[in-house]
């Protein structure tokens, strides 16, 4: 890595968890703590003022919690939008759904460990969103809704006419960020280099009008291109 320091706002009312993730993310040398709030309201006051590059936030929290905490700094209605990752005891359906829905850019699971952790505040800062693997799939099917039925076109994966002109290839790399995979195993999968997976997920993220991978699987469930148990 190089350049500035990611800089990282923590918010969490447990002092011993906050003390923990200062400790792992300031061992990074691409990372930086440059505050820490122990309730809601306060971790909105310091992000608008610090402008952290990320910030930690734990659901249940005094004041504020932390899914409307999640919907003022990262919702359309921000007006400048701050990368927030969900950082939870608790994994329940509806916490998962309205986090990513007020604009999370993640949602780990406390127990997940220091290398999720980590990789979970460089996959926001790259644009991109890190589920805890314990919850994925089951996000992915909570955030569907029923599929429609499948039509003739619908089979046929290059001619879509409708508002989501995707290409053969495009909807391949659909159809592998629905089942979770990296850009590295869709890159092996598809023989491609991981510079243009990245491309095409771009061009995906365009097409479909979404911000991140999550998005994107949540729209490939929805449209029912990945069905449940495919």
């Amino acid at each position: 890595m190089n350049g500035t320091p990611t800089r990282i706002l923590l918010a969490d009312d447990q002092n011993d968890v906050r003390s923990g993730f200062r400790l792992v993310l300031d061992s990074q040398p691409d990372m930086t703590v440059i505050g820490e709030a122990a309730d809601g309201a306060t971790a909105l006051d310091l992000a608008r003022r610090l402008r952290p590059d990320v910030v930690l936030a734990d659901i249940r929290m005094p004041r504020l919690d932390g899914l409307e905490l999640t919907r003022l700094l990262a919702g359309p209605q921000a007006t400048q939008p701050t990368r927030v990752v969900v950082v939870t005891t608790f994994d329940l359906d509806d916490y998962v759904h309205t986090a990513l829905h007020h604009g999370a850019c993640g949602f780990l699971l406390k127990r997940s460990g220091p290398t999720l952790l980590i990789e979970g505040v460089r996959a926001a800062m790259a644009g991109d969103a890190l589920i805890s693997p314990q919850i994925t799939v089951r996000l992915l099917r909570q955030l569907s809704t029923p599929p429609r039925p499948r039509t003739t076109t619908d089979n046929n994966p290059a001619s879509d006419t409708g508002p989501t002109p995707l290409t053969a290839r495009e909807r391949e790399i659909v159809r592998l960020v629905a089942r979770g995979s990296t850009n590295q195993e869709i890159a092996t999968q598809l023989v491609i280099s991981p510079g243009t997976a990245k491309t095409h997920l771009a061009n995906i993220q365009s097409k479909l009008k979404v911000r991140n991978r999550v998005e994107i699987a949540a729209w490939a469930w929805e449209t029912g291109l990945v069905l449940p148990g495919a």
